[in-house]
């Protein structure tokens, strides 16, 4: 069992990329920032657990977890007896001596040893040694470098004449350098995914893998929980088929490939609009793809053809092809249920069952749509939006204690009020405005109008009546005048209040100073 517990999503991208993608083990270590011995493990174990790609829609997170980790007790592990690594450097110095033969001779002497593998990693996990700089060649097909240009291009605002400096996306194919570019405002995650998008468009292809410098927008920061990518990032990946495999920190040579396309891009087509002005984004991408035709149609003297001749003749004809449906932009967002079985996205509160209260959900949010997901199986779906403080309630995520109260509303108070009279609809609204939310007042309203059942229609409309004047606005306070009878006294009655006698015993007013 490998050393790293990873959690489900991470699984499930792993057997995605190595049975839907068929990618090479390394290759899928480097997108999840795992260990290549880890991806090998875990595809063991979902190949003896009788897996397949795609998995089923009903293996929740807990299933597959039961499959992949089944509670076995394990026999009493031998101890394995470490080798002698500083005798097997020695012995590597000598002629025609590998580490393959030093191996067998280790497993002579100890039959339970290490495998092949393990030997050879630990001998240079303590040896140090590095490997020497290779010139790697570049498969057709196979990746997409992307990055963003230093250089930046300012537009000016025809309004205010207030100046933004525009950034430049750039993207490269590696075998046959044809390049991608356009202008976006920012690089935040909406202009970093949708730069992927057209550009796989302009390619009219996907490649294998897309490799990003390690922008935050796409790429997280070290991290236990989620390492690698984004949520966002990596839904746009499984989207396309592809890979994201970020490159390594202070590893130039990991995207040397696109820095020289950023480098091309900047000289070729930036350096030539440094003496024009643009006053919008649409006009200067316009200018940029005209100027990008020339340089994907310009010879490369070392090739002696062009880059579009070599995309024609290496890319093209490898390239996956593009989903029936481009990537739409969903934003992903971790939140936890509050104790009214509810989450908020961007102030405004949808419903989830109410079986998750105090669970961390996650959100998923497009244009038009709220997904709400609790280990991976969708719970809730609903349309996204724009009033904020306000909620999104569907009754069949209700306590069955409060979806009796799902099919009422202010109005259906207000119209039962009018129909005992004008008085008591008035007081039925102001017990309605006198809550945050109207919901809050309902069981309220049901206790004033049910006063009916025992005083009747005409006593209810008198007692409202007689509220009103003297600002009574409360069930409470209804019920003591129905129950005082002062509703029926004549108003013409003046109330006397009844005098004290002068006593010893009275205490004045001056006592308690």
């Amino acid at each position: 069992m490998p050393q790293e517990r990873l959690t489900m999503r991470k699984i499930r991208e792993i057997l995605r990329l190595k049975w839907e993608c068929g990618l090479s083990n390394r290759t899928i270590a480097r997108s999840c920032s795992v260990s290549h011995s880890t991806v090998s493990q875990y595809v063991k174990r979902a190949e003896a657990a009788g897996l397949a790609w795609p998995l089923p829609d009903e293996l929740d997170e807990d299933k597959l977890n039961e499959l992949m980790f089944p509670r076995t007790i394990q026999a009493e592990q031998q101890s394995i007896p470490y080798p002698d690594l500083k005798w097997v450097h020695q012995e590597l110095r000598k002629k025609n001596v590998t580490l393959k033969l030093l191996w067998e001779e280790y497993l002579e002497q100890n039959p339970t040893g290490y495998s092949y593998s393990q030997f050879c990693d630990k001998y240079r996990r303590w040896s140090g040694r590095i490997n020497p700089t290779m010139r790697l060649p570049h498969k057709a097909g196979e990746k997409m470098y992307v990055d963003y240009a230093g250089h930046k291009v300012p537009v000016i605002d025809p309004g205010t004449g207030e100046v933004q400096e525009a950034e430049i996306f750039v993207a490269v194919l590696g075998a046959s350098n044809y390049t991608y570019a356009e202008a976006q405002w920012h690089q935040d995650l909406p202009n970093w995914t949708g730069g992927h998008r057209r550009a796989y468009e302009f390619f009219h292809g996907v490649p294998e893998v897309t490799v990003p410098d390690n922008l935050r927008s796409g790429v997280t920061s070290p991290c236990r929980y989620e390492p690698g990518i984004t949520l966002t990032y990596q839904e746009m990946a499984e989207h396309y088929g592809t890979a994201v495999v970020p490159a390594r920190v202070r590893r130039p040579r990991d995207k040397a490939k696109v820095e020289v396309g950023v480098l091309t891009v900047e000289r070729w087509i930036l350096a030539r609009l440094r003496n024009h002005q643009f006053f919008n984004l649409s006009l200067l991408n316009q200018v940029i793809r005209e100027l990008l035709e020339n340089l994907n149609n310009r010879e490369m003297k070392h090739l002696e053809k062009s880059r579009k001749e070599m995309y024609e003749e290496l890319d093209r004809p490898v390239l996956k092809p593009l989903p029936q449906r481009p990537y739409e932009f969903a934003e992903w967002k971790k939140a936890r249920v509050s104790i009214d079985y509810h989450v908020v996205f961007e102030k405004h509160y949808y419903s989830v069952p109410h079986t998750l209260l105090r669970q961390e959900v996650l959100i998923r949010a497009t244009e038009r749509t709220i997904e709400i997901f609790y280990k991976n199986r969708q719970v809730a779906l609903h349309s996204r939006s724009k009033a904020r403080g306000r909620h999104t309630t569907l009754t069949e995520h209700m306590p069955p204690a409060h979806q009796k109260y799902s099919e009422w509303s202010p109005e259906r108070f207000i119209r039962w009020g009018q129909k005992i009279g004008p008085d008591t609809a008035r007081i039925i609204e102001v017990v309605l405005s006198s809550r945050k939310h109207p919901e809050q007042a309902y069981r309220a309203c049901m206790g004033i109008l049910g006063f009916t059942n025992k005083f009747g229609n005409e006593r209810l409309e008198a007692a409202c009546a007689y509220a009103l004047t003297n600002e009574i606005h409360s069930y409470r306070g209804i019920k003591n005048v129905l129950n005082t009878k002062i509703d029926q006294l004549d108003p013409q009655e003046e109330m006397v209040q009844p005098t004290l006698a002068d006593h010893a015993n009275i205490r004045g007013k001056d006592y308690y100073h």
